[in-house]
């Protein structure tokens, strides 16, 4: 189904009040959603909520749905808000690292690191360097790298410019290098 055809469901659950078709969007979108969440909060106990949370906001907001971009972008931006609020309100502390470390460090090294992706031991590193990152890191990893969202829709659901979307990526990318060969933080 395109995004057409999503918005004529839409549609069709405003105007004729077709609400069971709702369920194509929760059966569509709900790993996804569940998974991103997931790795922004602690526990899949929050995130199972946070992903219910952000149906129902999804549900009860369809009407502000423009179509100006993807429904999945869209619900997307309500699920990272959701967990980004839910984040905000622990006051979940997350390492620092030395900008300084970051700026100084060569790109070529951080290129060397990434591109081995059949080496499991480094996959286990790198999943535990996830999981220092603080919340809107582990969003853009995952909806970037997992969920192969493009640098376009990352600018929506983030409310930031590609070029900051880019700019984050690469950061975030060398702080998971400095993360996962334990320089000093």
């Amino acid at each position: 189904m395109d995004n057409q055809d999503e918005i004529n469901y839409i549609k069709r659950i405003l105007d004729a009040g077709e609400t069971n078709l709702f369920s194509y969007f929760l059966n569509r979108y709900s790993n996804s959603i569940y998974s991103l969440i997931l790795r922004i909060v602690p526990t899949k106990e929050d995130a199972e909520e946070l992903t219910q949370d952000t149906f129902l906001k999804a549900y009860r907001k369809l009407d502000t749905f423009k179509g100006d971009c993807s429904f999945s972008t869209w619900l997307f931006r309500i699920g990272y808000n959701t967990a980004i609020s839910f984040v905000r309100k622990r006051k979940i502390i997350f390492p620092v690292i030395d900008e300084n470390l970051l700026a100084n460090m060569p790109d070529e090294a951080v290129e060397t690191i990434f591109n081995k992706d059949d080496d499991e031991n480094l996959l286990q590193q790198l999943e535990v360097a996830i999981e220092k990152l603080n919340a809107e890191e582990k969003a853009l990893i995952t909806l970037y790298y997992m969920e192969e969202k493009p640098v376009a829709e990352l600018a929506i659901v983030l409310e930031l410019t590609p070029e900051n979307v880019k700019v984050k990526l690469f950061r975030v990318r060398k702080k998971l290098y400095v993360l996962m060969n334990g320089q000093n933080l």
